[in-house]
Protein backbone atom coordinates (compact mmCIF):
# COMPACT_ATOMS: atom_id res chain seq x y z
CA UNK A 1 0.00 0.00 0.00
CA UNK A 2 2.54 2.52 0.61
CA UNK A 3 4.79 1.77 -2.49
CA UNK A 4 0.96 2.09 -4.37
CA UNK A 5 1.05 5.45 -2.66
CA UNK A 6 4.18 6.71 -3.48
CA UNK A 7 3.80 5.95 -7.04
CA UNK A 8 0.98 7.92 -7.79
CA UNK A 9 -1.50 4.62 -7.06
CA UNK A 10 -5.06 5.53 -5.78
CA UNK A 11 -6.23 6.78 -1.39
CA UNK A 12 -20.94 15.84 4.22
CA UNK A 13 -21.23 18.34 1.88
CA UNK A 14 -19.58 21.37 3.15
CA UNK A 15 -20.07 24.86 2.36
CA UNK A 16 -18.50 26.80 -0.14
CA UNK A 17 -15.98 29.66 0.57
CA UNK A 18 -15.38 32.60 -1.24
CA UNK A 19 -12.08 33.55 -2.22
CA UNK A 20 -10.72 36.89 -1.22
CA UNK A 21 -10.65 39.40 -3.91
CA UNK A 22 -7.73 38.74 -6.31
CA UNK A 23 -7.08 35.30 -5.59
CA UNK A 24 -7.55 31.98 -6.83
CA UNK A 25 -9.03 28.74 -4.98
CA UNK A 26 -7.21 25.48 -5.45
CA UNK A 27 -7.86 22.33 -3.63
CA UNK A 28 -5.05 19.41 -2.45
CA UNK A 29 -6.79 16.49 -2.18
CA UNK A 30 -5.74 12.94 -0.24
CA UNK A 31 -6.22 9.54 -1.85
CA UNK A 32 -4.55 7.95 0.97
CA UNK A 33 -1.28 7.70 0.12
CA UNK A 34 -1.42 9.73 -2.84
CA UNK A 35 -2.30 13.23 -3.35
CA UNK A 36 -3.55 15.77 -5.82
CA UNK A 37 -4.18 19.15 -6.97
CA UNK A 38 -7.60 20.67 -7.93
CA UNK A 39 -7.44 23.85 -9.94
CA UNK A 40 -10.32 25.90 -11.93
CA UNK A 41 -10.62 25.95 -15.43
CA UNK A 42 -11.23 29.35 -15.98
CA UNK A 43 -7.28 30.33 -15.13
CA UNK A 44 -5.79 27.59 -17.47
CA UNK A 45 -5.54 29.60 -20.64
CA UNK A 46 -7.24 27.21 -23.86
CA UNK A 47 -3.53 26.11 -25.59
CA UNK A 48 -1.89 25.75 -21.88
CA UNK A 49 -2.34 22.71 -21.16
CA UNK A 50 -3.94 19.59 -23.96
CA UNK A 51 -6.72 18.26 -21.54
CA UNK A 52 -7.90 22.30 -21.49
CA UNK A 53 -8.62 21.70 -25.62
CA UNK A 54 -9.53 17.84 -25.24
CA UNK A 55 -12.14 18.62 -22.24
CA UNK A 56 -13.68 22.34 -23.16
CA UNK A 57 -16.66 21.86 -20.80
CA UNK A 58 -14.45 21.47 -17.33
CA UNK A 59 -14.88 23.72 -14.26
CA UNK A 60 -11.83 22.00 -12.91
CA UNK A 61 -8.98 19.60 -13.50
CA UNK A 62 -7.63 17.59 -10.99
CA UNK A 63 -4.05 17.01 -11.46
CA UNK A 64 -1.80 14.36 -10.37
CA UNK A 65 1.44 12.96 -10.89
CA UNK A 66 3.39 9.87 -10.48
CA UNK A 67 5.43 6.48 -12.52
CA UNK A 68 4.54 6.11 -16.15
CA UNK A 69 4.69 2.47 -15.64
CA UNK A 70 3.05 2.19 -12.50
CA UNK A 71 0.44 4.77 -12.61
CA UNK A 72 -1.49 3.70 -15.56
CA UNK A 73 -1.02 -0.37 -14.64
CA UNK A 74 -3.71 -2.06 -13.35
CA UNK A 75 -2.02 -4.52 -11.26
CA UNK A 76 1.92 -3.79 -11.27
CA UNK A 77 3.14 -5.73 -8.72
CA UNK A 78 5.50 -5.40 -5.99
CA UNK A 79 8.42 -5.36 -8.34
CA UNK A 80 7.32 -2.65 -10.51
CA UNK A 81 6.83 -0.69 -8.01
CA UNK A 82 10.37 -1.22 -6.04
CA UNK A 83 11.76 -0.68 -9.68
CA UNK A 84 10.65 2.61 -9.96
CA UNK A 85 11.50 3.87 -6.12
CA UNK A 86 15.13 2.65 -6.93
CA UNK A 87 15.91 3.76 -10.28
CA UNK A 88 14.50 6.89 -12.02
CA UNK A 89 12.06 6.05 -14.46
CA UNK A 90 9.54 8.60 -16.64
CA UNK A 91 7.12 10.19 -15.53
CA UNK A 92 2.88 10.77 -15.58
CA UNK A 93 0.70 13.19 -15.32
CA UNK A 94 -3.15 12.13 -14.23
CA UNK A 95 -5.68 14.62 -15.70
CA UNK A 96 -9.48 14.27 -15.27
CA UNK A 97 -11.71 16.46 -16.13
CA UNK A 98 -14.53 18.12 -13.02
CA UNK A 99 -18.09 20.10 -13.11
CA UNK A 100 -19.57 21.32 -9.85
CA UNK A 101 -17.43 22.03 -6.41
CA UNK A 102 -13.93 20.55 -5.88
CA UNK A 103 -14.97 19.80 -2.16
CA UNK A 104 -17.30 17.13 -3.06
CA UNK A 105 -15.31 15.24 -5.57
CA UNK A 106 -14.57 12.14 -3.61
CA UNK A 107 -16.30 10.91 -0.45
CA UNK A 108 -14.30 10.61 2.55
CA UNK A 109 -11.45 12.35 1.23
CA UNK A 110 -9.15 14.71 3.21
CA UNK A 111 -9.37 18.25 0.91
CA UNK A 112 -7.63 21.44 2.02
CA UNK A 113 -8.45 24.41 0.98
CA UNK A 114 -5.82 27.11 -0.67
CA UNK A 115 -6.28 30.93 -1.52
CA UNK A 116 -3.00 31.68 -3.62
CA UNK A 117 -2.77 34.91 -5.84
CA UNK A 118 -3.41 34.88 -9.35
CA UNK A 119 0.05 35.40 -9.96
CA UNK A 120 0.91 32.06 -8.38
CA UNK A 121 -2.05 30.82 -10.33
CA UNK A 122 -0.40 31.67 -13.38
CA UNK A 123 3.07 30.26 -12.45
CA UNK A 124 1.36 26.69 -11.11
CA UNK A 125 -0.25 26.33 -14.56
CA UNK A 126 2.84 26.65 -16.11
CA UNK A 127 5.06 24.82 -14.35
CA UNK A 128 2.07 21.91 -15.41
CA UNK A 129 2.42 22.84 -18.82
CA UNK A 130 6.31 22.66 -18.91
CA UNK A 131 5.92 18.80 -16.89
CA UNK A 132 4.21 17.77 -20.47
CA UNK A 133 6.71 15.55 -22.46
CA UNK A 134 6.52 16.65 -26.42
CA UNK A 135 6.97 14.66 -29.80
CA UNK A 136 9.35 15.60 -32.21
CA UNK A 137 6.56 17.96 -33.33
CA UNK A 138 6.42 19.66 -30.35
CA UNK A 139 2.80 17.92 -29.33
CA UNK A 140 2.00 16.39 -26.06
CA UNK A 141 2.26 12.71 -25.82
CA UNK A 142 -1.18 11.73 -25.03
CA UNK A 143 -1.92 7.86 -23.49
CA UNK A 144 -5.05 6.28 -21.98
CA UNK A 145 -8.23 7.20 -20.27
CA UNK A 146 -8.22 8.35 -16.92
CA UNK A 147 -8.74 6.47 -13.87
CA UNK A 148 -12.24 7.64 -12.85
CA UNK A 149 -14.86 10.01 -14.83
CA UNK A 150 -13.47 11.51 -17.75
CA UNK A 151 -9.96 12.57 -18.58
CA UNK A 152 -6.17 11.18 -19.35
CA UNK A 153 -2.91 10.48 -18.84
CA UNK A 154 0.38 12.52 -20.58
CA UNK A 155 3.42 11.76 -20.37
CA UNK A 156 5.88 13.83 -18.24
CA UNK A 157 9.45 15.21 -18.87
CA UNK A 158 10.21 14.83 -15.41
CA UNK A 159 11.58 11.20 -13.38
CA UNK A 160 10.07 9.94 -10.82
CA UNK A 161 12.59 8.17 -7.97
CA UNK A 162 11.70 7.63 -3.73
CA UNK A 163 12.84 11.26 -3.36
CA UNK A 164 10.18 12.30 -6.13
CA UNK A 165 7.14 10.81 -5.33
CA UNK A 166 3.82 11.72 -6.41
CA UNK A 167 3.61 14.22 -3.17
CA UNK A 168 7.20 15.63 -3.07
CA UNK A 169 5.87 17.08 -6.83
CA UNK A 170 2.47 18.21 -5.21
CA UNK A 171 4.58 20.46 -2.77
CA UNK A 172 7.04 21.33 -5.45
CA UNK A 173 3.77 22.96 -7.80
CA UNK A 174 2.41 24.25 -4.53
CA UNK A 175 5.81 26.41 -3.95
CA UNK A 176 5.54 27.44 -7.57
CA UNK A 177 1.91 29.12 -6.88
CA UNK A 178 3.84 30.82 -3.73
CA UNK A 179 2.74 28.58 -0.85
CA UNK A 180 5.74 27.90 1.86
CA UNK A 181 6.31 24.39 0.93
CA UNK A 182 9.72 22.29 1.71
CA UNK A 183 9.25 19.45 -1.20
CA UNK A 184 11.96 17.21 0.28
CA UNK A 185 9.89 16.37 3.04
CA UNK A 186 6.50 16.10 1.73
CA UNK A 187 7.43 12.13 0.49
CA UNK A 188 4.35 11.20 1.72
CA UNK A 189 0.52 12.92 1.65
CA UNK A 190 0.63 12.92 5.66
CA UNK A 191 4.08 15.03 5.29
CA UNK A 192 2.45 17.15 3.13
CA UNK A 193 -0.40 17.93 4.51
CA UNK A 194 1.44 18.52 7.96
CA UNK A 195 2.75 21.08 6.13
CA UNK A 196 0.05 23.49 5.36
CA UNK A 197 -0.64 26.81 7.66
CA UNK A 198 -4.15 24.93 8.54
CA UNK A 199 -4.93 21.49 8.08
CA UNK A 200 -8.76 22.22 6.64
CA UNK A 201 -9.44 18.59 6.41
CA UNK A 202 -12.91 17.94 4.80
CA UNK A 203 -15.58 15.07 4.46
CA UNK A 204 -16.93 16.17 1.11
CA UNK A 205 -19.78 14.83 -1.06
CA UNK A 206 -19.73 13.04 -4.61
CA UNK A 207 -18.63 15.39 -7.68
CA UNK A 208 -19.93 13.94 -11.10
CA UNK A 209 -16.93 14.18 -13.39
CA UNK A 210 -18.05 15.24 -16.94
CA UNK A 211 -20.27 12.09 -18.60
CA UNK A 212 -17.78 9.85 -20.54
CA UNK A 213 -18.97 9.43 -23.82
CA UNK A 214 -19.91 5.98 -25.22
CA UNK A 215 -17.38 4.52 -27.84
CA UNK A 216 -18.39 4.86 -31.28
CA UNK A 217 -20.04 1.84 -32.95
CA UNK A 218 -17.74 0.13 -35.21
CA UNK A 219 -18.19 -0.58 -38.56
Amino acid sequence: MALAGLLGGAPGDAAAVEAPTGTVTVHMVSHGWHSGLVIPAAVIDGDAWPARREFPDAEHFEVGWGDRAYYQASDPGLWAGLRALLWPSPGVLHIVALRGAPVSQHPGAPMATLDISREGAQRLVAAIAASHERDAEGQPIAFGPSLYGQGRFYASREHFHLFATCNVWVASRLRDAGVAMRPALALTTGLLFSQLPQSPLQAPGPLAPLPVQPPAAAN
